[in-house]
């Protein structure tokens, strides 16, 4: 009985040793830099994200307004940019498409809406692309009636609302993996 607990014993020292040997070569993503180097939420609210160039009113607009929005909470959270580093540039495209119908009326009662989104980022310094990318998001939603226009309304909305949110996301930690890595 006391070999077993000695050989656990020595398995668990074993572990804790290499634990701590390791501790010391990772670095939180968001932690502030001892070297005085701007840290990476420094890098990120260095980032301009210029405004909506879709026609005022349009659907496009408040889908991207709502991008702009997520994006700059998620790179500035509650504050605001400090001067630009970079800035921005998003492009996208949405779909829509039925995904089942209802087989007594032919009318769908599952849609799937989608965005895909282009970005570039520039460095203001030299006015030259730094990194470019693109991405896409994909969300269904349920339409809970034919005679419930409003809730179908509703639930397109959300739909574009979740969508942009991942979109936001999406760049976000890809702009992240650029200012921490260099590629």
């Amino acid at each position: 009985m006391s070999l077993a607990r000695t050989r656990i014993a020595v398995r668990l020292l074993a572990v804790a040793a290499l634990a701590a040997l390791t501790a010391g070569c990772f670095q939180p993503m968001y932690a502030e830099r001892a070297d005085g180097s701007p840290g990476l939420r420094e890098k990120l609210m260095g980032v301009e994200i210029p405004p909506v160039d879709k026609n005022n009113a349009s659907r496009e607009a408040r889908i991207q307004v709502e991008i702009r929005n997520q994006l700059a909470f998620k790179l500035y959270g509650n504050a605001t940019g400090m001067p630009p580093t970079h800035r921005l540039v998003l492009r996208f495209s949405t779909t829509r498409s039925s995904l089942m119908l209802d087989p007594t009326t032919a009318l769908p009662s599952s849609e799937n809406y989608g965005i895909d989104a282009q970005y570039n980022l520039i460095d203001l310094a030299t006015n030259k692309s730094v990194m470019t990318g693109t991405t896409f998001s994909r969300v269904s939603y349920d339409i809970p009636g034919q005679m419930q226009r409003f809730a179908r309304a509703r639930a397109f909305r959300d739909a574009e609302d979740r969508s942009a949110n991942e979109i936001a996301e999406n760049i976000q930690t890809r702009l992240a993996s650029f200012f921490v890595a260099g590629s």
